[in-house]
């Protein structure tokens, strides 16, 4: 499968004006890996004139067979990615933003950054992070700078209204992903229901990524490049990314490294509070973690109820629900550890 050549056309003179070339002819495309929810595609292209002559490789960005009902629009995620961008964050810049009038769907191409984000590799291979602190810091420093984002902001008026408490908004959310799907979860909403009667005061929201782990940032020469996949962002408790990325569930096999899998954790925190940040402790994270599991958890049953109804067939997203009992294990680990 690949994008249909007349839509390819279609875009090169516009890609063409976005960059202030004189023309752009794309040359090559490939279907990039990852992407269950979106879909990226490598654009290799000669570019004539303008800022930037010669050859050039972009992404284009658009939406997988089956969405996600939670998942940002391509033109949502791509003011985004704009909006963090100038905030000075390292993320990929869109170039070209379309709601899909145009070629028949949402899309945008943005720039294509330098290193790989594949966590297996990222976290077994030392040659791939030789100073695991030095990444930790970026890590920390690039997190106090999304969240020092914080409501309101008229650019941003697609997020809507933050939640009063959006701990116990993600948990409801949370239940009302499990009552959609129709099999009864005991043991989540068991898991659940503790993290209502054990939740830790709410602080200020801020803008908060989603999906911030081990697998959405791109890791070049030991340093984070960037931080991708922005569709799951939106306002929140700005600890949730931080519980999200150190959950044991994110660490790739790596479960001896709390900071993803890839340095220690308190590394990132102290660079988080130096650049910012709220002053933290791993105990403070701890609920987070479990959380993490659980949303995880529900994520993965979603996945397998698409690939169960024939909405989007896939070995991948049949397998992710057989995640659920290790989650669980997870959760209650963590439970555990803060009991």
């Amino acid at each position: 499968m690949t994008l249909d050549s007349s839509v390819l056309r279609q875009i090169e003179p516009r890609l063409a004006a976005a960059c202030g070339a004189q023309s752009v002819a794309i040359t090559g495309v490939q279907k990039l890996s990852g992407g269950a929810i979106q879909e990226n595609w490598q654009l290799s292209a000669d570019v004539t004139g303008g800022r930037t002559p010669g050859p050039l490789q972009w992404v284009l960005r658009k939406d997988s067979a089956a969405v996600v009902a939670s998942s940002r629009s391509r033109t949502e995620e791509a003011a985004l990615l704009r909006i963090v961008c100038d905030c000075g964050m390292r993320a990929p810049r869109p170039l070209l933003v379309d709601d899909g009038a145009s070629v028949g769907f949402p899309f945008f191409v943005m720039e294509k950054l330098p290193g790989l984000a594949q966590g297996h590799r990222l976290t077994r291979d030392p040659g791939l992070v030789p100073d695991r602190q030095a990444l930790m810091r970026d890590i920390g420093a690039q997190l106090a700078l999304l969240h020092a984002i914080g409501p309101p902001q008229a650019e941003l008026g697609f997020l809507g209204t933050p939640a009063r408490n959006p701990l116990l908004a993600r948990v409801a959310s949370l239940r009302g992903q499990l009552d959609a799907l129709g099999e009864a979860q005991p043991a989540l909403e068991s898991a659940l229901r503790w993290c209502e009667r054990h939740a830790p005061a709410s602080v200020a929201p801020t803008l908060v990524h989603g999906d911030w782990r081990t697998g959405n940032l791109m890791i070049h020469e030991g340093r984070l490049a960037g931080v991708l996949d922005w569709e799951f962002a939106g306002w929140g408790d700005p600890r949730e990314d931080i519980g999200w990325f150190a959950a044991r569930c994110w660490r790739f096999n790596r479960p001896d490294l709390t900071g993803g899998g890839l340095g220690e954790l308190e590394h990132l925190l102290a660079a988080y509070a130096a650049a910012g940040g709220r002053a933290l402790v791993r105990a403070d994270i701890r609920f987070w973690e479990v959380l993490a599991h659980l949303r995880w958890a529900v994520i993965a049953l979603e996945q397998q109820a698409r690939h169960r109804s024939g909405q989007q067939r896939s070995l991948e997203l049949a397998l992710t629900g057989r995640l659920v009992p290790r989650l669980l294990l997870g959760a209650l680990d963590e439970i555990a550890a803060i009991a």
